[in-house]
């Protein structure tokens, strides 16, 4: 028997992660606020290291939700990063963007779907988008690389420039499977 092979600790991100940050930064963004995620790893990275983007951690998902309302006020523009469970936890503060009419922009990074390893990630992946758009989100979503730009630049139109309020989904099969580790 054949010992695995070793693990790399840091591998290149996916193209398509570096076409995220590009297409926001090109959209205008200012603030990118998030609770860390695998899948918007490069992201995050490019924005931490980025001078012109502030990148906010929070503590809680439905945080970015305000937020992204208060950099608008302030002349910003906001996108809120999260995976499909933290959808879950802004159910409530979606209703300030319907009440207010303020536009908005959020990236989900779906679980439950694509080879998903843990079934507590599966009814909240199962439910992500019926329960944007029972808040009034309107969806669009990214199965495979050459959709991810276009679908980030589509949704950054349809918030900042029609005022809309947008969930870009972005398919398990983009992150790729997830593996349980010990380490």
């Amino acid at each position: 028997m054949n010992p695995a092979p070793p693990v790399p600790s840091h591998t290149a991100a996916p193209a398509w992660q570096q076409a995220v940050f590009d297409t926001l930064k090109r959209g205008g963004v200012r603030q990118i606020a998030y609770v860390p995620d695998a899948g918007h790893a490069q992201v995050i990275r490019s924005a931490i290291a980025d001078p012109e983007i502030a990148d906010i951690v929070l503590t809680t998902e439905e945080e970015g939700v305000a937020l992204a309302c208060g950099a608008w006020l302030g002349g910003q523009r906001a996108v809120l990063l999260m995976q499909s469970s933290g959808v879950g936890n802004c159910v409530n503060m979606f209703s300030l963007l319907q009440a207010a009419d303020f536009p908005f922009l959020t990236l989900v990074t779906m679980r439950g779907e694509h080879a998903e390893f843990n079934p507590w990630q599966a009814p909240m992946g199962r439910a992500t988008q019926r329960v944007l758009e029972a808040m009034g989100l309107h969806v669009l979503r990214a199965d495979r690389p050459e959709q991810v730009a276009e679908a980030v630049a589509a949704g950054l139109d349809a918030a900042f420039d029609a005022g809309d309020q947008v969930a870009v989904l972005l398919g398990q099969s983009l992150v790729g499977r997830k593996q349980w580790r010990s380490d």
